[in-house]
């Protein structure tokens, strides 16, 4: 079968992509799939995508798009050689949110997308969009992780270039916002097949029972051993 990159993002933290990413996770292996769950903050810590983690440490706080491209190259074509049947990653491909945090405008993300579709074409792309209200989704992971967490969080983005309006919560919540608008015309131009699910209105178990009823050809294939 070909291998499959799943790749869940999200419109703000607390929205559900990683409690969806572990959903799938668990379905494809009880199918027999083979699957690589590729969490969040694996990308700083796995070899292939060690000059990421270089250079986010080099003091810069930030990462040139060709070496994201370059590791996810890197990455992709590992996941062949090993003969893995899907590939579940947590806010991976295409890297919006990093990017704008480091001040890249849109004919620059555009230029990363199409940078990216050539190394991931071997696999069969499907994005995961997962997305709900800020605000609420904020309060969700203040409440998940802690005060801490949430002045962590405005901290982070308020000291990035892209993100410098950024004080509090609320205007974290503009913030993201903005950027689910941004996300939605970019995942429009990009050649990958797309799935739009409003946390809003569903529930985790719902969430994960819908995105495994548009995915079932790929538990399909997986059982099957064919595409």
């Amino acid at each position: 079968m070909a291998t499959h990159l799943i790749s869940v993002i999200g419109s703000s933290p607390g929205v559900g992509k990683s409690t969806l990413c572990r959903a799938l996770d668990e379905w494809l292996i009880s199918a027999g799939a083979s699957v690589d769950h590729f969490q969040e903050a694996d990308i700083l810590t796995r070899p292939v995508f060690r000059p990421v983690a270089e250079e986010f440490a080099d003091g810069a706080g930030a990462v040139r798009p060709a070496t994201l491209v370059a590791c996810t190259r890197a990455y992709v074509a590992e996941s062949l050689r090993s003969g893995l049947d899907c590939l579940v990653t947590d806010a991976l491909v295409p890297f919006i949110p990093s990017l704008v945090a480091w001040g890249h405008d849109e004919e620059a993300l555009v230029h990363v997308m199409n940078e990216l579709a050539l190394p991931v074409k071997p696999a069969e792309v499907t994005i995961v969009y997962v997305h709900g209200d800020p605000e609420t989704a904020l309060r969700r992971a203040v409440q998940r992780e802690g005060d801490a967490w949430g002045d962590w969080y405005v901290g982070k983005l308020s000291g990035s270039p892209g993100t410098r309006s950024v004080r509090d919560l609320a205007s974290a919540a503009d913030h993201l916002r903005r950027e689910a608008e941004l996300t939605r015309r970019l995942l429009a131009r990009s050649p990958w097949r797309l799935l739009t699910l409003d946390a809003g209105t569903l529930s985790a178990p719902e969430v994960a029972a819908y995105t495994r009823s548009r995915l079932v050809h790929i538990r399909g294939a997986a059982a099957t051993g064919r595409t």
